[in-house]
């Protein structure tokens, strides 16, 4: 006979599953059409399931983008970082293209969904802002303190920096203008490790490490 700890870890087992077929919907369905076109019907077709049954796990479309919208801020927050293990900037800004392009090629349509709020005016991103710009005020310092230590060339450190998420996310919000005019990063690791390459090597040249 099943205990009823065995009952509630399937329970959870379940509701986990089908929240993870949920918002792998909602990020198509938001990637494609932003919060706007989006719509509660299209999200609980993509998932398989009826809207009173995706109503049943989310209180409204808002609020689940919301949701996906702090997701993508907390795996940045994560893995796109100066990594602080590394001293030499070549090291430094290797990596963090390499992470920046990586999460790119592996989750453009959830990438996507950022790109699409800042352009529907980032009414969603008001939090959001203040820490970001924290963030990239410590960046900011030790990039200056590379010019200082005559490391790299003289340069506008947060333009720079910007100029770099600019690079990296073409490959996220234009992935499919990428498959069908250069290479398909879709399935090739070959193809995306050749990309990395390349863009570090411009990126490194241009601030003559």
């Amino acid at each position: 006979m099943m205990n009823s700890e065995t009952s509630n870890s399937r329970v959870r087992l379940a509701r986990e599953r089908t929240m993870e077929s949920i918002h792998a919907a909602a990020i198509a369905e938001f990637s494609e059409k932003g919060l706007q076109g989006a719509t509660t019907q299209a999200i609980a077709q993509r998932a398989g399931m009826k809207k009173t049954q995706l109503h049943y796990y989310i209180a409204g479309k808002e609020e689940l983008y919301e949701e996906l919208l702090q997701k993508v801020l907390r795996v940045w927050a994560e893995i796109i970082q100066f990594d602080d293990s590394l001293v030499e900037p070549e090291a430094v800004l290797s990596r963090y293209i390499r992470n920046k392009l990586n999460f790119s090629f592996e989750q453009p349509e959830l990438s996507r969904i950022f790109t699409s709020e800042v352009l529907s005016g980032g009414h969603y991103l008001n939090k959001y802002w203040p820490g970001a710009i924290d963030k990239i005020i410590c960046k900011e310092n030790l990039i200056n303190q590379w010019i200082a230590d005559k490391l790299i060339r003289p340069l506008d450190a947060r333009l720079f920096i910007m100029n770099i998420w600019a690079v990296t996310q073409y490959y996220a919000d234009f992935a499919v203008q990428v498959n069908h005019m250069y290479r398909d990063i879709s399935s090739s690791q070959q193809n995306r490790e050749h990309i990395i390459d390349e863009v570090t090597t411009l990126i490194l040249r241009g601030c003559a490490v």
